[in-house]
């Protein structure tokens, strides 16, 4: 309800919960000032026994940001970014959110904009790249929006 789905649920499916972020056209329902100066938003369902619990607890989405400094590697546990702690209001300790020892869970979660129907661009390459443009383009025929 927070953004216009245009593409099947079946490729939903395929790509959530998991480590990639849909971009998507935002719907009036969201929140304004979330992503102010763009109609675009990103939906990610992480696959994360905690994660989701907590998302399952509030009644809205939830607005979060990564718990790194922007073009640093993502932090996997609540002690690789603690020198940001004192700038944050809460801080949950839910475990380590991937393996601490693979350095492609590091690198976040793809991005790919899938806002305009039929095409997709990809953001972030993130730690899902390869399949994520492998189920787009084989299993559902999307194109590279620069085609």
């Amino acid at each position: 309800r927070y953004c216009h789905v245009n593409v099947p649920d079946e490729l939903l499916r395929d790509l959530l919960p998991g480590p990639v972020t849909l971009v998507l056209k935002r719907s009036e329902e969201l929140n304004k000032d979330l992503n102010p100066f763009t109609s675009l938003v990103g939906v990610r369902i992480p696959n994360h026994p905690f994660i989701r619990e907590l998302a399952r607890a509030c009644s809205g989405p939830l607005a979060l940001t990564s718990a790194n400094v922007s073009c640093q590697a993502s932090t996997l546990t609540v002690s690789e970014f603690q020198d940001l702690w004192p700038q944050l209001s809460l801080i949950i300790d839910g475990g380590p959110v991937g393996d601490v020892q693979s350095p492609e869970c590091r690198l976040g979660s793809t991005v790919v904009d899938l806002s305009v129907s039929g095409k997709f661009s990809i953001i972030r390459p993130g730690c899902a790249l390869t399949c994520t443009v492998e189920i787009l383009r084989q299993k559902y025929g999307l194109i590279p929006e620069s085609s």
